[in-house]
């Protein structure tokens, strides 16, 4: 007998690793998350910038040794939400101007100007996660993009 079974959509997809809290951690981080882009099919850019500020930030300022971090993903037809989960909640992410001379300092402002959404969640002591969300959405024509603003004008 032959039966067939009906397929439900992949409406929802997930995947979550523990990394090192180091800056190979972190490298590792983006290139994993790169890979399941790619597979989930979705765009690259700047979802795998995020990835890569949120992890080295976990990997700089949320280590504590002998204590991975968290990166989770999470898909579905509409968004695409990337977790950063530490073990340092005594640190609690919040963007700051740096000083122009600084050489670092403007992760969680690059993460704002990419993000359609991302904020803070303290968890179960001692953890917080740092999240963005990103609209997988076509944007309406007229409503502006979030991270165009100054952005070069066409033919620049």
């Amino acid at each position: 007998m032959n039966q067939e079974t009906a397929e439900l959509p992949h409406t929802t997809r997930h995947f979550t690793v523990l990394l090192s809290p180091t800056p190979r951690g972190a490298r590792l981080a983006r290139l994993l998350a790169t890979e399941q882009f790619r597979s989930w099919g979705l765009p690259l850019d700047p979802a795998r910038h995020i990835v890569a500020e949120l992890a080295a930030n976990a990997a700089a300022h949320g280590r504590v040794p002998g204590r991975d971090f968290r990166l989770a993903l999470h898909a579905t037809t509409e968004t695409l939400r990337i977790e950063v989960t530490d073990t340092h909640p005594e640190r609690l992410s919040a963007p700051q101007l740096p000083s122009p001379d600084a050489e670092s300092g403007r992760g969680l402002l690059l993460v704002e100007a990419l993000a359609h959404r991302w904020g803070v969640t303290e968890d179960r002591f001692p953890r917080k996660t740092v999240w963005a969300e990103l609209s997988l959405t076509p944007p309406e024509p007229d409503s502006p993009c979030p991270g165009t603003a100054g952005a070069f004008p066409q033919g620049t």
